[in-house]
């Protein structure tokens, strides 16, 4: 069997999963959508922007979308020998979802080479004697990695949220039969409980006065690279897929923040502190916006069926 590469954008987890559950996922914009990143705004560690909810991270929220769409899996940590094995056992077939990997120590990743703090995801492939065969969903389709450098990577400790090490997925099955319509109505709770769980608006409004003392160059890669793109991307798959199940005014303030978020790529990396800044404190109220709207749907959403 054929493993279709899905990557080359930020949304590594979601990529992985897609290409785990293959044609019967919905893919990787409504994987993204449910697992809740879209709602919210926060700061990694003390000073880098994130487009995803304060206490929100990529294990909660891949638990949650496989949850919502009906699927269940083998999720496994342990030793390092445990580790090898079942990445040995990995097969185009039976593929094994690995993370989260600390990004930075990924030695195929040009310009890194140590620690950022930034996790990541692969779907291994096989083991073939002392090499991982994997899709990198940052670009890197059928890549190879020596299994030392996976190991060396396969570390959680540089991490602000705690998670134990060497953890895989596989064995992906269907549980029950759950169309994409109805996950997305059962995944609005959660979101809602997201964006009412923290201010977003003051965290927008302390990035603005970030912007304007100046980026340190670990902000300014963080944010240019893979922040700003990342956030855009997910805000417009949610506003699309929301509108498609007729959630037409959270739809809209999603949008709304889509363009703001994508609008600041240019004055990023050209330098103007003063337009990014003003872009970041317009998106702050937004987020009360979103929630006001996400409280209006009736409880099971709008019975509006989304396109196959």
């Amino acid at each position: 069997m054929v493993v279709r590469y899905v990557g080359d954008g930020p949304n590594c987890y979601a990529a992985a999963l897609t290409m785990a559950l293959g044609p019967a996922g919905p893919g990787p914009a409504a994987i993204e959508v449910l697992t809740g990143s879209p709602y919210g705004l926060s700061l990694h560690g003390p000073d880098l922007p994130v487009f995803s909810p304060a206490g929100w991270n990529p294990e909660i929220g891949v638990a949650a979308a496989l949850d919502l769409l009906g699927w269940t899996c083998e999720r496994t940590s342990g030793s390092v020998d445990e580790a090898i094995a079942r990445i040995a056992r990995a097969t185009p077939t039976d593929p094994v979802v690995t993370g989260p990997l600390e990004m930075g120590l990924l030695p195929h990743h040009p310009g890194l080479g140590q620690a950022i703090g930034t996790e990541h995801y692969l779907l291994v492939l096989g083991l073939e004697g002392d090499v991982v065969r994997m899709h990198d969903p940052r670009g890197f389709p059928y890549a190879t990695l020596p299994l030392d450098s996976l190991l060396a990577a396969w570390q959680t400790d540089a991490f602000v949220y705690p998670v134990e090490p060497f953890i895989t997925r596989s064995r992906f099955r269907r549980a029950r039969e759950v169309d994409l319509a109805t996950a997305l109505r059962a995944s609005l709770p959660a979101a809602l409980g997201w964006l009412t769980g923290a201010d977003a608006a003051s965290t927008a409004e302390r990035i603005a006065r970030i912007v304007e003392d100046g980026l340190t160059d670990s902000q300014y890669k963080y944010l240019v690279e893979y922040t700003v793109s990342g956030g855009a991307r997910r805000l417009g798959d949610a506003a699309v897929l929301l509108a498609e199940i007729g959630c037409v005014g959270p739809a809209r303030v999603l949008e709304h923040q889509a363009r703001l978020v994508g609008a600041l790529q240019h004055p990023l990396v050209a330098g103007d502190r003063a337009a990014a800044a003003a872009l970041w404190r317009e998106l702050a109220p937004t987020y009360a916006h979103l929630c006001d709207e996400l409280s209006r749907v009736p409880a099971g959403g709008p019975a509006v069926a989304a396109p196959s």
